[in-house]
């Protein structure tokens, strides 16, 4: 598990956060090599198509042994001064398979901008609806539990205060109808009760 943690680790570090940095040491610099940016761009390339791919066969291949310092090798592969395995993989199996598609990778994307948009707009539509009904029916449900609390206080206030209301609810309990065995029950509570009170 903490090997696994520390391999994620370095994938992030060396694959992602090293080579930023050298981007960026490269656009700062007041004399732009251009064969390091391109080597750079390339590089970035790759490893967006193997990210894309890895969202949807990660399940399948996460599992495998040695899948993640697989990974950080190959990262490491492709920027290191010493094999530099950018641009035989890009030259060697990237160019030739995405130049083959690239009218129908354009179109697609392109289809997907556009519609972009317009997801864009749906969903900050329905957020938006969603959470001010959301907001809404918590403002009743607030509402509603102080009214409620307030009128129950007021009502025992009420019956404090006023001995008629009381009597009101004992004749209110009198005319209520238990069923037999409820009423049993009671009978039997009350003669304990009774029982159990000390005789002056």
């Amino acid at each position: 598990m903490l090997g696994e943690f520390v391999t994620r680790v370095l994938v992030l570090v060396l694959g992602y956060a090293y080579p930023g940095f050298e981007c960026f040491k490269l656009m700062e610099n007041s004399r732009i090599d251009v064969e390091q940016l391109l080597f750079w761009c390339q590089y970035w390339v790759i490893v967006a198509i193997i990210t894309i791919f890895e969202r949807f066969f990660d399940i399948f291949v996460s599992w495998l042994p040695l899948y993640g310092e697989t990974k950080l090798a190959f990262f490491i592969y492709l920027w290191h001064p010493k094999t530099k395995g950018t641009r035989w993989v890009y030259e060697a199996f990237l160019r030739p398979l995405v130049t083959q598609h690239e009218p129908d990778i354009e179109q697609r994307l392109q289809r997907y901008r556009a519609r972009a948009a317009d997801l864009l707009l749906f969903y900050i539509k329905n957020f938006t609806e969603q959470g001010q009904s959301l907001f809404l029916e918590m403002l009743h449900y607030i509402t509603a539990g102080s009214s409620k609390s307030n009128s129950s206080s007021k009502k025992n206030k009420r019956s404090e205060d006023d001995p008629l209301a009381i009597r009101r609810s004992e004749k209110a309990k009198e005319d209520f109808v238990y069923s037999p065995e409820v009423e049993e029950a009671f009978r039997a509570a009350q003669g304990a009760h009774r029982r159990s009170k000390p005789h002056h």
